[in-house]
């Protein structure tokens, strides 16, 4: 006899909360035979192997209990946080490669290419305003430039900016901004804004590898639906997301668990320009001091 849809909501509520169906019989042991031969051989391949389709799966119908779990010491049948993170977009990074294989060139600069103009009753304060102006943007843009030297190859004129093109390239290539860059800043923001709670910088850490593995999924799911066109998921998605995440694992109220995402958002976004602050002006100090030489 089949459950109703409430007996099916609760059964399924259980299932989250716990990670597995208490009631569900064991599995029967497969027989000796010709599917011994497939037994194990996708177990060392991250894509394919049991923790990480249980990883993938619980991330999605239930990931902040799926994170209370793992930090509580349930490591074998999950990935490792970092694993997962590098092993999700890894493979997010491919698809998009594939949909992805050409960018627009037009595209490259932009932020560059507007003119800058200043509107000054007085003509002298108007073109020293926009004298200053444009040096300033001059020096942001050979820091741009800087920064982006595998992905601009005609700047690159010395043997050092070759060998800092190789470098950020091979990054680039290895996700490793995705991984330096969100992980951080996502970690400082959450340990930051759940400190009452003392879940621990080790928690903290795994907790924000975890999620960040759940944007990877959606950002997966944006490339596919739009064939390639968005590779972004909206602000909104993202806080809904970390919502339900500290919802379940730190076992709180919706209405904290909501005002801890809008917390750690305004925190990430704080961090994150402070952070580009302290970037811009390294890069601007840099070239300041090379066009001065």
């Amino acid at each position: 006899m089949r459950l109703n849809l409430k007996a099916r909501i609760r059964a399924f509520a259980i299932w989250q909360k716990l990670g597995y169906n208490p009631w569900s019989k064991p599995k029967a042991t497969q027989k000796k035979g010709g599917g011994d031969f497939y037994r194990g051989a996708f177990d060392s391949i991250p894509f394919l192997n049991d923790d990480a389709k249980r990883t993938f799966r619980h991330l999605l119908l239930r990931p902040g209990y799926m994170i209370r779990d793992y930090i509580n010491g349930d490591h074998e049948r999950y990935l490792a946080p970092l694993t997962a993170l590098i092993v999700f977009y890894a493979f997010f990074a491919l698809v998009c490669s594939v949909l992805q294989p050409i960018q627009n060139e037009h595209e490259k600069d932009s932020i560059f290419e507007h003119s800058i103009t200043i509107n000054s009753k007085n003509k002298e304060d108007q073109e020293k305003g926009e004298h200053i102006a444009r040096n300033t943007m001059q020096l942001l843009k050979q820091g741009y430039a800087y920064l982006t030297l595998d992905r601009h190859p005609e700047n690159v004129k010395t043997r050092g900016e070759a060998a800092l093109a190789a470098l950020e390239g091979t990054l680039r290539s290895q996700g490793i901004p995705l991984f330096i860059g969100q992980f951080f800043l996502l970690w400082f923001a959450l340990s930051f804004a759940i400190r009452r709670h003392k879940k621990g910088m080790a928690a903290t850490a795994a907790a924000s590898a975890f999620i960040l593995c759940q944007f990877s999924f959606f950002m997966l799911f944006a490339l596919l639906l739009t064939w390639g066109e968005s590779k972004s998921v909206s602000a909104l998605v993202m806080l809904v997301l970390i919502a339900i995440d500290l919802h379940q694992w730190l076992e709180t109220s919706w209405r904290k668990s909501i005002r801890l995402a809008i917390w750690t958002s305004i925190l990430y976004g704080i961090i994150f320009v402070l952070f580009l602050l302290c970037i811009s002006i390294a890069v601007v100090v840099a070239a300041w001091l090379k066009t001065s030489a």
